[in-house]
């Protein structure tokens, strides 16, 4: 079923990216990028683009699991961005992107973070398994890095067997924040970059250790022929697209 459901995004990119009327050309550039860095590569994109006229940029942002089932089923992409090494990693097993060109550009973290508004008061993750608590929203760790590094921080925290129970499972980090600032469950693990964009929607309880760092890789993927892609990365990792990259939050990886 999720071959299929992959088989059938990677379809509907396709179209989107192909047929739309007016949407691609020739100098379309296509990213894949991780659902976190969705603010932050708007803007690139528009800075990107008006230093090379002519350059029109698609974007596709989405859980990193999930993105790369549909660059596996044929979607045109031309470079991608990860919010973890393992789904990069992979990429590179299937022989998905170009080895050479990967780099990895940011680093982020994990915070739990609450309801502004709740009537729930979590201080820190052991309050987690207070009876009081009881629905909190995490990413499907089997596509969504945040929900990865997520697990990794309840583990540490040994709250493995309290919490299962509890966890609402969201198929992107920021499904997971929109269950947060709807107030649909009464606390939620996201990337600190993604607290940061919900602003005073979210109040921040603490940032979870991981046993993994959690920092960003992009490549380009190996079917891509468009030879703006490099220039793409290396606007990326360039002091400029550092800036815009800090400034939502991000560090230097």
């Amino acid at each position: 079923m999720r071959k299929r459901l992959a088989t059938l995004s990677a379809i509907v990119l396709t179209l989107a990216i192909c047929l739309a009327p007016g949407l691609a050309s020739a100098a379309d550039l296509t990213i894949s990028a991780a659902a976190s860095l969705t603010d932050a590569f708007k803007v690139l994109k528009a800075e990107f683009e008006k230093k090379h006229p002519g350059v029109n940029i698609v974007t596709n942002f989405g859980a990193s699991g999930s993105l790369l089932r549909q660059i596996e089923n044929g979607a045109p992409v031309d470079v991608f961005a990860s919010a973890d090494q393992k789904t990069m990693n992979q990429a590179a097993e299937k022989r998905l992107i170009v080895p050479a060109s990967r780099v990895d550009f940011v680093q982020n973290s994990i915070v739990l973070v609450q309801p502004a508004d709740s009537k729930v008061v979590v201080r820190h993750m052991a309050d987690l398994a207070r009876p009081d608590v009881k629905r909190i929203a995490i990413g499907n760790p089997a596509t969504v890095p945040a929900g990865r590094y997520s697990t990794e921080g309840i583990a540490i925290a040994k709250l493995t067997t309290a919490l299962q129970p509890k966890l609402v499972p969201a198929e992107s980090v920021r499904q997971t924040l929109d269950y947060v600032t709807r107030g649909e469950v009464d606390a939620g693990f996201v990337f600190a970059t993604d607290a940061k964009h919900a602003g005073n929607r979210v109040r921040l309880v603490q940032e979870v250790p991981t046993s993994t760092r959690v920092t960003y890789p992009i490549a380009i993927i190996a079917t891509s022929k468009n030879p703006q892609a490099k220039a793409f990365i290396d606007f990326v990792i360039s002091p400029e697209g550092q800036r815009v990259l800090h400034a939502f939050g991000f560090k230097k990886p």
